[in-house]
């Protein structure tokens, strides 16, 4: 196997982060996103969406996404659990998942795709180019503020996002909460639950994956 990267992107680094939980060390590709080496026609004809990470298989199988790769690592080696162990703790771990995905993660990029000035023509990933639009910048830092909220919330009745185990909601939410250094906010001051989740989970190995 091998991992298409580029250290510096959020993305990639959940997988990084999983994959060093598990234990697993896969030689890597660095693909220059500064450089728009993504859009390259080498690189379209391993992922056309030209984004990554990508794991490529021994058989020359791409998975192109970045919790796809986290399912096939989870099935290839389950321990330690990082996606649930039975049918209530999967269920929940992917509910709290998708919510840090999406109320998290995707706030974070929106934020950061329409206002930052290497952005530019880059308000979506993908092959595509979208303008930005500075109202869905202001959009998904109000969409951040909500999401602190609710995290501060959630680990003041939990030890982690989903739970008293270490899950792929931690790592969603651990890559989002860093990132948002990036648009100059970060964990408010008051949220008292969030850094002492982010001290824990920060001390892991696993995050300077």
């Amino acid at each position: 196997m091998k991992l298409y990267d580029y250290q510096r992107a959020p993305s990639p680094r959940r997988v990084r982060i999983f994959l060093a939980e598990k234990g697993i060390t896969v030689p890597t590709v660095q693909v220059d996103l500064g450089a728009r080496e993504q859009n390259s026609e080498a690189f379209r004809a391993i992922n056309p969406d030209c984004t990554v990470p990508v794991l490529e298989l021994d058989d020359g199988t791409r998975i192109t996404d970045a919790i796809g790769i986290c399912v096939y690592v989870e099935a290839l080696q389950p321990e330690p659990p990082l996606m649930g162990t039975d049918a209530r703790s999967k269920g929940l771990v992917t509910a709290w998942q998708r919510w840090a995905e999406r109320d998290g993660f995707y706030a974070m990029m929106e934020a950061f795709r329409n206002s930052s000035s290497g952005m530019k023509d880059r308000g979506i990933p993908g092959p595509v180019s979208y303008p930005q639009i500075p109202e869905l910048a202001a959009r998904g830092r109000g969409r951040l503020a909500t999401f602190f909220a609710r995290l501060d919330k959630r680990l003041g009745e939990s030890r982690y996002v989903a739970g008293d185990r270490y899950t792929i909601a931690d790592i969603t939410a651990l890559v989002t909460v860093d990132w948002t250094s990036w648009i100059k906010l970060g964990i408010p001051d008051d949220a008292a639950h969030i850094r002492r989740w982010h001290a824990e989970v920060s001390a892991r190995p696993s995050a300077t994956a």
